[in-house]
This record gives C-alpha cells, structure tokens and sequence, in this order.
C-alpha cells in the first residue's frame, strides 16, 4: 500500500545554520517532508560537526540535528555567493538562520528586504537574546542561558545549582521556531504572504520557567533546589527502599495515592495515616 506524502512534501527549507537550535528546528521540518538545503562554511563546516565523534566518526550532537537534510558548502562572502543565495530563496519557502547579531542584516539578508524580494517567504530568526536590547550582540551559550532564565535556581540540590544534562536552551528555542513556522505556513495559506518570526533562546527558556515564576508571584518564596523533588506535590522523586534500593515515585494526586497505597503497598489504611 503506498504511503500518503508527508504533511510538509513539496516545500523547501533553506537553513543558514549551525550549533543546535536552529538546526533541530530544520530537521524536525525535513523529518515532516520538507526539503532542507543545509548552508555550511567552506573548509570547517558547521562547528558542530567537531564537538564529538562518537558515531562511526561523526559527532552526536551533528547527526541528532541534521539528519534528513541536504548539505551545500558555500563561503557567504565570496561575491558570488549573493546569486546563489538568490536563486534559492527564489524557490524557498522557508528561510532559517541563527546567524551571529547582525550578520544576516549585514549579508542583505534583513527581512524588510526578504519581504520585499520574496513576499511569500517566511523568515525565521533564532537568536540568543533578540534583536534589540542591551544583551542583543552578546552571544549566547546553553549554559548561560539556563542560569540567566533561572532554571539553574530550582534545578540540583540545596548546597549547588545543576545545569541540565542535555541543551535545553537550544532545544527550547529550536521545538518553538519549530512550532512556529507552521502556524506561519498556516497563515500564509489564508493570507498568501509570508512573515517574520523571531525566537531567542532566553525567551524560550522563561517559557519553560512558567511554573516557577507564578510559584512565587509577587514576591512569594521561590521554590528551593530539591533534587528530584517537587515543591508543590509528595510524594514525588527519589526515595530509598528497606533492602537499600532507589525508587522513584511520581504520585501527584489524592486518586493515585489511595491507588499506590492499597495497589502496590497493601494496606489502604495508609493513605489516611498522617
């Protein structure tokens, strides 16, 4: 039986791109259909490939991110490379960049001129910090960004702070660029015209920190590093068996309590045991 084409068949996807978010942005569009053109610097590449090489001699981070795409090297100041660029963004539908500040406005490759030159074209921009503001032109590493939206603040125990072990910053901003330029081809479909989207990664991550921050609306006390703990609901995390075993509960509401107790512990009277 054949397969019905991919939700996303047909588009193409241009991605001045490297590191982490923006490209798990792109390769969750390729993984829906899309064509994803991948532009590398000549020689080196995107950094990324040289983090690791721990899968039959490629980086991890590099294959989780890219695959599915397609690569073009191309040296972006070379005075030929304006025309190719233009000829593919003639074609494209979406166009993906988390170029360092300023240097996509630098290449003509602002959005009033995007628009201008491809009206049906959806911008996508992923930056650390946005584009305006005191923090516009710092560059932006995952670890900054997690202490700096305050994650690093409920995160590991009581006597340090613990980053998370994967790129959560990147990975927040990329699922939301991601989100994003749907709803973008969506809209275009009723309005034909394409658009601008801006994602940073420090307003991602606040997104993230939704729970914390209503936690301790108008100066209430903020929820404490506690491990695998939860402020607000027990018992949830890690415990230590009688046979000196590690557990983990994740019990989160009055039903699944009397559930756990009578279910798994045997004895219903202990739901009610203060």
């Amino acid at each position: 039986m054949l397969k019905s084409p991919p939700p996303l068949d047909g588009l193409l996807v241009i991605a001045l791109e490297h590191a982490i978010a923006a490209p798990l942005c792109t390769r969750q569009l390729a993984e829906l259909g899309a064509r994803v053109i991948k532009i590398e610097r000549r020689e080196h590449g995107d950094f990324a490939r040289k983090y690791d090489a721990r899968v039959r001699g490629l980086c991890s981070h590099f294959v989780w991110t890219n695959r599915s795409k397609e690569s073009l090297t191309l040296d972006l100041k070379h005075p030929a490379a304006a025309g190719i660029l233009t000829r593919l963004l003639s074609q494209a539908d979406v166009l993906v960049q988390n170029l360092a500040p300023t240097a996509a406005a630098r290449m003509g490759l602002g959005f009033e001129t995007l628009a201008y030159n491809y009206p049906e074209l959806i911008v996508c921009n992923i930056t650390g910090y946005g584009d305006k503001g005191p923090y516009a032109s710092k560059k932006a590493y995952d670890l900054l960004v997690q202490a700096e939206a305050g994650f690093l603040s409920v995160t590991g125990i009581a006597e340090a702070p613990v980053k998370s072990g994967i790129s959560i910053a990147d990975i927040a901003a990329g699922t939301q660029a991601h989100a994003a330029i749907l709803a973008a081809l969506l809209q275009r479909q009723r309005t034909g015209s394409g658009c601008r989207i801006d994602i940073s990664m420090l307003e991602a991550m606040v997104e993230w920190m939704g729970f914390p921050l209503y936690y301790a609306y108008e100066g209430q006390q903020a929820p404490a590093r506690s491990g695998a703990d939860h402020a607000s609901i027990y018992p949830y995390g890690v415990f230590r068996s009688g046979d000196d075993k590690l557990l983990i509960l994740g019990v989160q509401n009055d039903r699944e309590w009397f559930a756990f107790c009578e279910v798994v512990l045997g004895d219903k009277a202990l739901a009610a045991d203060p």
